[in-house]
């Protein structure tokens, strides 16, 4: 399947968190691209929700977020959004991700989506495009499922609402069965 994204070449660039604590384990860099169509209800990043919103990801900002990652005490990378899964945002992340992976394979990558992962992919189907199970193949860890008001709970780690869950990709994709993360 295809990214139905040919109206627009590119990605922008919420924010860049290069010393986050919040949004994975340990000191991270935090990646907040723009875009995304779920629009949650009291989301906490709405102005992210314009594709538009933001700066170009030109080659300089990646290598911002690349010499970012650098320092040993970053753990990892987290990708937030806006959602990098929206297909418009799958194809800009991909090939940046690669480029962490090679640079840096001592180093976690983190995905927050709105969208639910299960089977090795994206449940939604306006959510796959041609590189999204790549994507996801690159991951360590994914926190998935659109936020819920209702189910707000300030108590839970790396996650906002109870129906959100923190997956470990790894063995999820080895074991075949969705397999929680626990720190």
């Amino acid at each position: 399947m295809s990214c139905t994204c040919k109206e627009r070449t590119g990605m922008n660039i919420a924010e860049i968190k290069p010393c986050d604590i919040a949004n994975g384990e340990g000191v991270r860099v935090s990646l907040f691209v723009s875009g995304c169509t779920r629009h949650c209800k009291n989301c906490f990043n709405k102005i992210a929700w314009d594709f538009d919103y933001g700066r170009p990801f030109t080659d300089a900002l990646k290598e911002e977020v690349l010499s970012a990652l650098a320092p040993g005490y970053i753990a990892g990378l987290s990708l937030l959004g806006g959602d990098p899964f929206e297909p418009r945002n799958q194809e800009g992340l991909l090939p940046f991700v690669r480029e962490v992976r090679a640079r840096f394979p001592q180093k976690n990558i983190w995905c927050y989506t709105g969208y639910t992962f299960e089977d090795g992919s994206i449940r939604e189907p306006q959510a796959r495009c041609d590189a999204t199970r790549e994507l996801i193949s690159l991951l360590d860890v994914l926190v998935d499922g659109p936020f819920v008001e209702e189910l707000k709970d300030i108590r839970l780690k790396f996650r906002g609402s109870s129906n959100q869950r923190v997956i470990d990709i790894q063995k999820t994709l080895k074991s075949g069965k969705v397999t929680l993360y626990l720190p």
